[in-house]
């Protein structure tokens, strides 16, 4: 489903002068585009998921002052290339990431972006739904009395995964325009808001030295506190963990897939307007990534888990807030599915159909085969996040910074000497090597892990 504008030769630089995204094929759908709020939320929704839950540990493996920069820098370098693919739709009149491909590297740069977009959503969908098969029944379980065991169907995660795939994910997927999925972002949103207000709480609900359980020479098991010193937070750190950081920092901001179809439906398009949307998502995507880090570390400091949830299980064992809190991150997560799905089956459909006008055969075909391969995939791989770890940390790095660095060295008009230029030029080299980075790391842990 292409959605290109023609191009028009007076357009302005900076975009403000820029007239309406043209929504071929799509005029029938809507009288008009997407909210300014709708698509905050549906780009914030595309930026956060489950990877929140890590991030106190990355700042751990980092120290608190080391990771704000590296915060500060990965959120600045995302925003600034989302700042150069609108500016090239803006130039070209091509509102695709595809197309882009397209007119930077001919078609193979338009087959290459498609298959990285599709690799790159998959495995995002795949370890979402992964996720959901297994904490979804523990979550339910936290609501019953302890004493209510058993092998119910709400236990069982496989069940659980097809029934939410079939009644709640595929009518969403479904939706034609991905502007009407601003309604799930902004309930995704508030359960985000809601796990950092808890993690915030939470922080002077668990005392310091942490007590912990330990087996003497006899077998038997006391508690034992953590030292006075372990308290102490640390400002910088360096290990073996902290390779693991702006690989993580990194892909906590891929939202480049959905920005493009974002701005085709946003009402009155042009790229200023999409530039406050990104800013405002980015930002407020950073400060509850920011706070909910800070406090979930100075919660557990260096016994931070590397799934932040787990901590308060061991702690507080089925407290109200952190029970609801864990369904409400699951939720976040399931609604986040429609929307990753949106730009894969955009990918599949401009690979297979190029541009041919909005088909409801083929838009029902594609998001059943797209959501058949991923609903197989959680159910059946015994660990869907290692077998994707290879595939994602090149994809999403070429994504999020290769791709637009490349594509406006290659399209833009602007000499090499430019501002923008060699902004470009840095955020190929930053993703070549956080790239060479993710890969090595994903290696070395298997090898160890063998």
């Amino acid at each position: 489903m292409s959605i290109n504008s023609e191009f028009n030769p007076e357009r302005v630089e900076g975009g403000e002068e820029a007239e309406p995204l043209l929504r071929n094929g799509t005029e029938h759908l809507a009288a008009r585009g997407a909210s300014f709020a709708s698509s905050v939320f549906n780009l914030m929704n595309a930026i956060m998921g489950s990877g929140i839950l890590g991030l106190s540990y990355v700042m751990a493996s980092m120290g608190i002052v080391f990771f704000c920069i590296s915060l500060v820098l990965v959120s600045s370098l995302a925003a600034y290339s989302i700042h150069l693919l609108l500016k090239l739709c803006d130039q070209t009149g091509i509102n695709s990431y595809e197309d882009l491909g397209g007119r930077a590297l001919l078609k193979p740069g338009k087959v290459l972006v498609g298959i990285a977009i599709l690799i790159q959503n998959i495995g995002a969908m795949s370890s979402y739904l992964f996720i959901l098969k297994l904490e979804l029944p523990a979550a339910i379980s936290g609501f019953l009395s302890p004493d209510s065991g058993g092998d119910a169907w709400y236990e069982n995660g496989r069940i659980l995964l097809v029934l939410i795939t079939v009644f709640i994910v595929l009518p969403l997927s479904l939706l034609p325009r991905i502007g009407f999925l601003g309604y799930t972002s902004s309930l995704s949103f508030v359960f985000m808001l809601y796990f950092a207000v808890v993690v915030v709480v939470k922080k002077w609900s668990i005392p310091c030295p942490l007590p912990h359980s330990v087996t003497t020479l006899s077998g038997a098991f006391q508690i034992s506190n953590s030292t006075d010193a372990e308290c102490m937070p640390k400002l910088f750190a360096v290990s073996h963990k902290s390779a693991y950081a702006i690989p993580t920092l990194a892909f906590s901001f891929l939202c480049h897939t959905a920005v493009l179809p974002i701005y085709c439906e946003l009402d009155r398009p042009t790229k200023a307007r999409m530039q406050k949307v990104s800013s405002v998502s980015i930002s407020l995507s950073f400060l509850l990534y920011l706070i909910s880090a800070l406090f979930g570390y100075l919660t557990f400091y260096a016994h931070v888990d590397s799934e932040l949830l787990v901590g308060y299980d061991e702690y507080l064992p089925r407290d109200l807030m952190v029970v609801t809190v864990r369904l409400a991150i699951l939720l976040a997560v399931l609604l986040t599915v429609p929307l990753i799905h949106f730009p894969a089956r955009k990918a599949v459909i401009l690979l297979l159909c190029g541009d041919r006008p909005f088909s409801w055969r083929v838009h029902v075909a594609a998001t059943l085969c797209i959501l058949g391969v991923v609903l197989l995939l959680a159910i059946f791989v015994p660990d869907i996040r290692n077998m994707f770890g290879v595939i994602g940390s090149t994809t999403a790095s070429c994504l999020l910074f290769v791709f637009p660095g490349i594509f406006y060295l290659k399209i833009s008009i602007q000499p090499l000497r430019s501002v923008d230029s060699v902004g470009a030029v840095l955020l190929v080299v930053f993703g070549l090597i956080m790239g060479v980075i993710s890969f090595s790391v994903i290696v070395i842990t298997w090898i160890k892990s063998s």
